[in-house]
């Protein structure tokens, strides 16, 4: 069976699709079978891969609906994983949805149909806690989450372990923090730093050794419809990726056993700031060295 990972974080603009698709890839090049679903309406994961969002037919829409099956609506891409495309038609989806029994469990029915055909299926959610993020939550058996290196880094990160936290106990007990992954991360500029500090010591092991920085090709991969190490495998941004995956695959192997259904989401308590939102420490400077 298939390890489901779901890349989420409510924030946007982290780095969130570039994780998914880029690890997709990478974990494709170590000879997983991966499965990347873009649960996105703004459909930027399937663009990203190659596949044209516009033509993509039938698609997650449709599988959510269930008037489509999942292995007709699945595409190969260059990167050697295989695609659930996603377009503006899941924010349809979602509208049907909400009035139908089970809704937030759909997405996990309509998993177990394919989950035995792959190692890893990673999901991109949106950039927000809606019904396609709680499917997401409820099928997913780890939660990775992109988090920038920037000054409000865990503004909203408290909402999403709350979430994480119900959807825990309510729909899916089996859900764990897969990890926190630093994103565009620039290792010249102070800022940067001490909010890699501060995540370390208020997140512990929580917080993914590897490290993605900012990288001009990085950036300009998806413009292209390819993953990272299929536009310059040998730019800083593919190494960081081929670094996560391996990262990924030595934590999947070497997973404790679960004697006591303790919360995950219980172990890394952001600290709170007045108002409820969390808000890292200011730091003394922000400039390049």
């Amino acid at each position: 069976m298939a390890r489901i990972i779901a890349v989420a974080n409510q924030k946007g603009g982290v780095g969130k699709t570039t994780t998914a698709v880029n690890l997709a890839a990478a974990l494709a090049a170590a000879k997983r079978k991966v499965l990347l679903i873009d649960l996105d309406p703004q459909g930027n994961a399937t663009m990203a891969s190659g596949i044209n969002k516009r033509d993509a037919r039938p698609s997650g829409c449709e599988v959510l609906l269930e008037e489509a099956e999942i292995a007709s609506a699945i595409v190969p891409t260059d990167g050697h994983y295989d695609l659930l495309p996603g377009n503006g038609d899941l924010t349809a989806a979602e509208l049907k949805l909400m009035d139908a029994l089970a809704r937030e469990h759909r997405l996990k029915e309509v998993l177990a149909k394919i989950s035995a055909n792959y190692h890893t299926i990673l999901i991109d959610c949106p950039p927000s806690l809606n019904l396609l993020t709680l499917n997401a939550l409820t099928a997913a058996d780890g939660v990775l989450i992109p988090v920038q290196c920037e000054y409000f880094a865990l503004e909203g990160l408290s909402s999403l372990l709350d979430t994480i936290k119900a959807v825990r106990h309510r729909l899916n007990p089996k859900l764990e923090i897969e990890g926190l992954l630093r994103t565009m991360y620039d290792v010249r500029n102070n800022l940067g730093n001490e909010v890699s500090a501060q995540l370390t010591q208020h997140f512990g092991d929580k917080v993914l050794r590897s490290i993605i920085p900012r990288n001009v090709r990085l950036a300009e991969a998806p413009s292209h419809g390819q993953p990272i190490h299929l536009y310059d495998r040998s730019s800083r941004g593919a190494i960081a990726y081929i670094g996560l995956a391996g990262e990924v695959i030595r934590r999947e192997r070497g997973l404790p056993p679960r004697v006591e259904p303790a919360d995950p989401a219980d172990d890394i308590e952001p600290p709170v700031h007045g108002d409820g939102g969390v808000l890292l420490k200011a730091p003394a400077a922000n400039h390049q060295e």
